[in-house]
C-alpha cells in the first residue's frame, strides 16, 4: 500500500508530500516496547494531543502517543497550514485588483493554480519536521503508530500491545460532517480533507456551508480564477459572528465574484455531461447550477467511533462528542478529553490551551477549568473577523447587561491610509463599567489585533486603561484606544463638567 492509498488527503504524492509523511507517519516506524505504566497515554496527535504529549514529557512524565493517521492533525495536514498558504496566495489577486485604486496598475497577473498548490505542500512538508514521530521520541514520548482502542478502564490497545494507564488523554478530533443530500455522495464531493489534493483548478466551484471555512475557501477560489458559488441554509454568513461584521464579509466576497444563495435549501445533486448540477431553492424558487466540483464545509462530527469507549466507561453524545465537565475530565476519572471531540470552539489555539488545563488536572490534580479560557477566533477572509469573548446577542441570552463602543475604520487614519476602511472595532463592557466582556475586530490583520484585547480581558484591564496605553500614530490598532477615549467621555457627566468649569475658573 501506497502512502497515497493509505492516507487518501495526501495526493499528488510529489517529493513534498513524500517528505511529510516521512516526518509525520514514517512508513519504516516500529512501535517501542510498551511500559509497565504510563503516566499518561494519549490517543490522538493532533494539537490537542500533542500538546498534552509534550506538556506531560517535558514535566516528567512517562507518556505514550498513539496515533492512527498522521500526526500533526488538521491543524498541519488539512487545516490552518495548507489554507492559510493557499489564502496569501489568493490575498495577493485581491491586492492586484485593488491596486489602481492606490494608483498603482500592474494587471491581475498570472494564476498558475498548480504552483499555488506546490507552494502549499512545500510549505507543509516545511513545518512538519516540529510534529513529526522522530521529534516527539527525543523528547521521551513513547510514540505508537496505529489504532488505539481503549480495552479497560485503565488500558488501550495498539498494533497487539496494551498500554496501561494512570491517566489517558482522548483527543481523536473531529471530521467534516456528512450532509442527507441526495446525489451528494455520488458526487464525489470535497471537503477540508480532499480539496488541498486539488493540482488544477475548477473552473466552478460549488460551495456548501456559510461558516469560516467556507467563507475562506469561497473567496480564495474566486481569487484564483474559479466561478464560485457558496450555498447556506441561513440568512447570514458566519452565524457565529456579529451580523454587522457578516455583513461586511458578505460585500467582500460578492466583489470577488462570489455568488451567495443564503438561506437556501440544497435538495439534491446529480450529473449530467461531466457536470455536478446542484439542485437548491430560495423562496420557493428552484434553481439549477452546474459546477465542476463541489467543497461541503458545513460542521464537524467528532471521532469517537471505534474507539472501546464502553470498555473505558466513557459517555459520548453523537453531537457534541466525548462528555466531559469543565475540568475536561470524562465519565472515567482516569480519563481526560481535549480538543475538537469534545469542544464547542473547534479551534487549534482552543486545543492547545484545553491541553495544558488537561495536564494540569490529569497529572496534579489541579481544578482548572475550560470555562475560564478567554479563547479567541478568527476567520481568514479578506478582511479578517476576530471575536473573543461575548457578542450582543451571546450577552442577551445569558441576560447579561452590557454597554458596547464602536470605531469604524473609516475614522481610523491608518485604515484609509492603507485604502482598507470597510471594517470596525467593536467592545463590549459589563453595563457601568469599563470591565470588557467581548469584542469584535473586523480588519485585514484583526487576527493580529484582537490579541491586544484578549490579553486585556485575562489580565482584567479595562478601557479606561487602555486609553491610557501609546499606540504608534498610523496604525490601525489604535483604533483599539480610541474605544478607551470613547468611554472616557461617558465619565464626563454633566455634573462632572460643571465641577471642572468651577475649578478652572476659581483657578483662572
Amino acid at each position: 500500500m501506497t502512502a497515497g492509498e493509505a492516507f487518501p488527503g495526501i495526493l499528488p504524492l510529489d517529493p513534498h508530500d513524500r517528505a511529510l509523511v516521512a516526518n509525520v507517519h514514517p512508513p519504516e516506524w516500529r512501535n517501542p516496547e510498551p511500559a509497565p505504566r504510563y503516566n499518561l497515554v494519549v490517543l490522538g496527535g493532533g494539537t490537542a494531543g500533542l500538546v498534552s504529549a509534550a506538556g506531560a514529557a517535558g514535566l516528567g512524565a512517562k507518556v505514550a502517543l498513539v496515533e492512527r493517521h498522521l500526526l500533526g492533525g488538521d491543524c498541519l495536514v488539512t487545516g490552518c497550514v495548507p489554507s492559510k498558504a493557499v489564502l496569501r496566495s489568493a490575498r495577493v489577486v485581491g491586492e492586484l485588483r485593488g491596486a489602481p485604486s492606490l494608483g498603482v496598475s500592474p494587471g491581475e497577473g498570472t494564476i498558475d493554480f498548480a504552483a499555488v498548490m506546490e507552494r502549499m505542500r512545500r510549505l507543509r512538508a516545511h513545518v512538519s519536521p516540529h510534529d513529526s514521530a522522530a521529534r516527539f521520541r527525543d523528547l521521551g514520548v513513547d510514540v505508537f503508530l496505529g489504532h488505539g482502542r481503549f480495552t479497560a478502564p485503565d488500558a488501550l490497545a495498539v498494533g497487539g500491545q496494551t498500554l496501561r494507564f494512570r491517566r489517558a488523554v482522548i483527543a481523536t478530533g473531529a471530521r467534516p460532517a456528512e450532509l442527507p443530500v441526495p446525489g451528494l455522495r455520488e458526487a464525489d464531493y470535497l471537503t477540508n480533507e480532499t480539496v488541498f489534493t486539488l493540482t488544477a483548478r475548477p473552473s466552478a466551484l460549488a460551495v456548501i456551508g456559510g461558516g469560516p471555512i467556507g467563507c475562506e475557501l469561497a473567496q480564495a477560489f474566486a481569487r484564483l480564477g474559479s466561478a464560485v458559488l457558496l450555498l447556506s441554509d441561513v440568512p447570514q454568513l458566519l452565524p457565529r459572528d456579529d451580523p454587522d461584521a457578516a455583513r461586511i464579509v458578505a460585500s467582500a466576497l460578492a466583489r470577488d465574484g462570489v455568488r451567495l444563495a443564503l438561506g437556501c435549501e440544497v435538495r439534491r445533486v446529480t450529473t449530467a455531461d461531466g457536470k455536478r448540477v446542484v439542485h437548491f431553492a430560495t423562496g420557493g424558487t428552484e434553481e439549477r447550477v452546474a459546477v465542476d466540483a463541489i467543497l461541503v464545509a458545513a460542521g464537524r462530527t467528532p471521532n469517537v467511533d471505534d474507539l472501546g469507549l464502553e470498555a473505558a466507561g466513557i459517555r459520548i453524545d453523537r453531537q457534541r462528542g466525548v462528555v466531559v465537565d469543565d475540568h475536561l475530565r470524562t465519565t472515567n476519572p482516569r480519563i481526560f478529553a481535549a480538543g475538537d471531540v469534545c469542544m464547542s470552539q473547534k479551534f487549534t489555539h482552543a486545543a492547545d490551551f484545553a491541553a495544558r488545563t488537561v495536564i494540569q488536572n490529569a497529572l496534579f490534580r489541579g481544578r482548572k477549568k475550560l470555562s475560564a479560557l478567554n479563547v479567541p477566533w478568527c476567520t481568514y477572509t479578506d478582511p479578517e473577523v476576530a471575536h473573543v469573548g461575548l457578542g450582543a446577542r451571546e450577552a442577551a441570552e445569558r441576560g447579561v447587561a452590557i454597554d458596547t463602543f464602536t470605531q469604524p475604520l473609516d475614522a481610523v487614519d491608518r485604515a484609509l491610509l492603507d485604502g482598507e476602511e470597510d471594517g470596525f472595532v467593536r467592545v463590549h463592557v459589563h453595563k457601568g463599567t469599563d470591565r470588557i466582556a467581548g469584542a469584535t475586530v473586523v480588519a485585514r490583520h484583526a487576527g493580529e489585533m484582537i490579541s491586544e484585547i484578549t490579553l486585556a480581558m485575562a489580565g482584567g484591564i479595562g478601557l479606561k486603561r487602555i486609553a491610557g496605553v501609546i499606540h504608534p500614530y498610523p496604525t490601525q490598532a489604535e483604533a483599539i484606544r480610541k474605544l478607551g477615549d470613547a468611554y472616557n467621555r461617558t465619565r464626563l457627566t454633566p455634573f462632572v463638567k460643571r465641577l471642572f468649569a468651577a475649578w478652572l475658573s476659581w483657578t483662572r
